[in-house]
Parts: structure tokens; C-alpha cells; sequence
């Protein structure tokens, strides 16, 4: 199963732990994470103050595909910025039309909602977004901590972001894998 990739989108104002923790672990997994800026390869400002350096461009990494995993954080005003994005919206469409695993967190799942993709399925969001992502009747909601739909992976918020991340591993390298990654991380069962 070696040889998976994933492309998390990172823009100004996104949510730190649900970007920082889903890298770490697929990264831990063997998964090839690439984090691409939304606006370029320059360190991004996330919602807490914190600084990543993105690995790439998403005009660069875009490039680079397919991936088998193209993950959205949340946080304001990263999820709105992706929203917002025709480049985000090209990728999305794209890695949809291929029937390839998009992974939404927090308030990044309205990214899908903005972008038409997913429409049918069941998902979940931060509670702060719920309300946004059912006008329009175009979602089944969920209030699992991780819900997964085909090939969607939802999820609320940065407390989630562990079981987020190793829902994606369990997805794209196997139970036995995801199982591997998590007992030296101390998590609560």
C-alpha cells in the first residue's frame, strides 16, 4: 500500500490543529503530505496566530496529482478563504470527478458546500456551522465526531482532528496501519 499522497490546502486563518495534526499523522502512516498555501508558498498565518510553512504553492502542487487524499481544514477565515477559491473549487471537482477520498474538518466542509461537491451525503461540521451547511437541503447531517460517506470524511473541530486523521489512514493504508500510528500517541480509547 506504499506510495499514497495526500494535498492539504492551506490558506490564511486556517485552524492549526486541524491542519498541523492531520499531517502529522498520515506523515506517520508513510503517507506523502504535501501542504499547500492557497496563496503561494509564503509561512501562513493561521487562526491562533501560529505560522506554517507550506511544503508548495497549491498552483504547484495542484500539478503534482492526483492525490489520493485532498483534505480541507477548518478555521476562520481559512475555511472561507477556500471557499472563496476557484483554485480550491478545480481541485475539489476534480479529485471528485475521480471518486478520490476529500476530507473536510471544522468549518471546512462548507468549502464543499460552496463548491457543489458531495451533494446527497451525510456530513458533519462544527456545530457553528451547521445551519450554513444545511440551507439548501443539500446534506444529510451528522453529529459523529468523524462521519465518513462514500468517499467523504467529515469531521467537527480541532478535538476531533486525531480520529479525523486516523479515519483517513484507516482509509487509505488499513486498519492494521491506522492501529500502528495510534498506540504510541497515548490517545484515550
Amino acid at each position: 500500500m506504499a506510495g499514497k499522497r495526500a494535498l492539504v490546502i492551506l490558506s490564511k486563518g486556517a485552524e492549526e490543529m486541524e491542519t498541523v495534526i492531520p499531517v502529522d499523522i498520515m506523515r506517520r502512516a508513510g503517507i506523502a503530505v504535501t501542504v499547500a498555501g492557497l496563496a503561494g508558498k509564503e509561512p501562513v498565518q493561521c487562526s491562533r496566530n501560529v505560522v506554517i510553512c507550506p511544503d508548495a504553492s497549491l498552483e504547484d502542487a495542484s500539478k503534482q496529482g492526483p492525490y489520493d487524499v485532498v483534505l480541507l481544514p477548518g478555521g476562520m477565515p481559512g475555511a472561507q478563504n477556500l471557499a472563496e477559491s476557484p483554485a480550491v473549487k478545480e481541485v475539489l471537482k476534480d479529485q471528485d470527478g475521480r471518486k478520490g477520498l476529500i476530507a473536510a474538518i471544522c468549518a471546512g466542509p462548507t468549502a464543499l458546500l460552496s463548491h457543489g461537491i458531495g451533494y446527497g451525503s451525510t456530513v458533519t461540521t462544527h456545530p457553528a456551522m451547521k445551519e450554513k451547511m444545511m440551507a439548501g437541503d443539500h446534506y444529510k447531517y451528522s453529529e459523529a465526531r468523524v462521519q465518513k460517506d462514500g468517499h467523504y470524511i467529515t469531521s467537527r473541530g480541532p478535538g476531533t482532528s486525531f480520529e479525523f486523521a486516523l479515519t483517513i489512514v484507516e482509509e487509505l493504508m488499513g486498519a492494521e496501519v491506522a492501529a500502528q500510528v495510534k498506540a504510541p500517541l497515548i490517545m484515550k480509547d
